[in-house]
């Protein structure tokens, strides 16, 4: 039988995305070894501790203790619990410890057996152990945003070895939204515009507003469903969108900024979360902001159009916010929580690439992070 190769692994973050990422790979075990692969995990991390196993060269976390993992983070329980049910497997390091354990794992693996840094929390502080793993040799995968909508010094340093970084979870979950530009980008065809309704949330919310029913009753009804954060307002902000938008602006060779972007928001910054509580802006708040976004619905349904949250990414400009479209197109078909992304350039310059699915959830999200992990396997020995 053909020996596996191996790829070893260290995960932050385990929250949905994470947990769900682990129960994949537990789960895929037989499929992997079809394709002559296995993951070897050994180390994850979330906000407050390191769990790593307690020799990163020859030994890994097996399946039963992935699956303890995803029970106590399930339950809200620190890791560091682990220690007395798999006592000689594992040790667990806490916060001071933590990212100089990080960069230790990756300067023993880095170089010698190759590590995938995977990065599925929703941490802006991740970003300087990511780019040290850059620096020794290390791959990373991403599903959060926030690394590289960091400064441009951070976003150069990981995108500087392309071959050794995937982020296909950034945008779109697990629709091939990043996949598609670069073979796009790299055959020499120009993309010189993109229109995306990327927020699951915000694409239900316009399109239940559009039937003629109060924002403010779509909003808590995205929220009882568990479309929204907890609180509405991370989605009503376009800020999520934004990340994404520019993520896809720099990819295509943008230089810029997440406060050089034009957002929409769609409450007052007198609605903020620092002026006025989750409860407030749902009961008080949001009623006042239904006849607003009515009468834009009235106005654009004269024209035969409808409202659409979106990114566009155009020449310079890339802008984030309502946006009139023509009812009969991609975006202006679209109901429900699906993502959508019209993609224009020299070759689709009539008739858009579009890409369109379920742009949001842990399943597909975490389905994206393992598919671009076996992208890499041909950089492991």
């Amino acid at each position: 039988m053909a020996t596996l190769k191996k790829i070893p692994l260290v995960l932050m973050g385990c929250g949905g995305v994470g947990r769900q990422l682990l129960q994949h790979i537990v789960s895929c075990r037989s499929l992997h070894a079809n394709l002559g692969v296995h993951l070897r995990v050994v180390g994850v991390s979330d906000s407050k501790s390191l769990v790593v196993a307690s020799d990163v060269f020859t030994k890994e976390f097996n399946d039963n203790l992935l699956s303890e993992i995803c029970r106590l983070k399930a339950d809200h329980s620190s890791l560091s619990t682990l220690i007395s049910g798999f006592r000689g497997e594992c040790q667990v390091f806490l916060d001071s410890d933590l990212r100089g354990k990080l960069s230790e794992i990756a300067s023993l693996l880095g170089i010698s057996t190759g590590l995938a840094f995977v990065d599925c929390s929703a941490s802006s502080e991740t970003v300087e152990i990511l780019t040290q793993a850059v620096d020794l040799g290390c791959c990373i995968v991403l599903a959060n945003k926030k690394p590289l909508t960091s400064t441009m010094e951070d976003y150069d340093k990981l995108v500087s070895r392309p071959r050794r970084i995937r982020y296909e979870s950034t945008v779109g979950a697990g629709l091939p939204v990043i996949a598609s530009l670069n073979r796009i980008l790299s055959s020499g065809d120009p993309v010189h515009r993109i229109v995306g309704s990327l927020s699951g949330t915000l694409g239900y919310v316009m399109s239940e507003v559009e039937d003629g029913k109060p924002l403010s009753q779509v909003v808590k009804a995205a929220k009882s469903l568990g479309y929204t954060e907890p609180d509405p307002r991370d989605d009503l902000s376009g800020m999520d969108v934004a990340r994404k938008a520019l993520i896809l602006a720099r990819l295509l060779g943008m230089r810029i900024n997440i406060g050089s972007l034009k957002i929409e928001s769609l409450y007052p910054e007198e609605m903020g979360p620092n002026i006025m509580s989750v409860e407030d802006f749902l009961s008080t708040g949001l009623p006042l902001l239904d006849n607003d976004i009515g009468e834009r619905v009235r106005k654009a349904s004269l024209n035969g159009n409808v409202l659409r949250y979106v990114c566009v990414i155009e020449g310079s400009r890339c802008t984030v916010g309502i946006q009139e479209l023509p009812q009969n197109s991609p975006l202006g078909r679209l109901r429900g929580s699906d993502n959508v992304l019209e993609i224009y350039s020299r070759c689709y310059s009539e008739q858009p690439l579009v890409i369109q699915g379920a742009g949001a959830g842990n399943d597909t999200t975490a389905a994206g992070v393992l598919a671009d992990i076996l992208d890499i396997q041909d950089l492991f020995p």
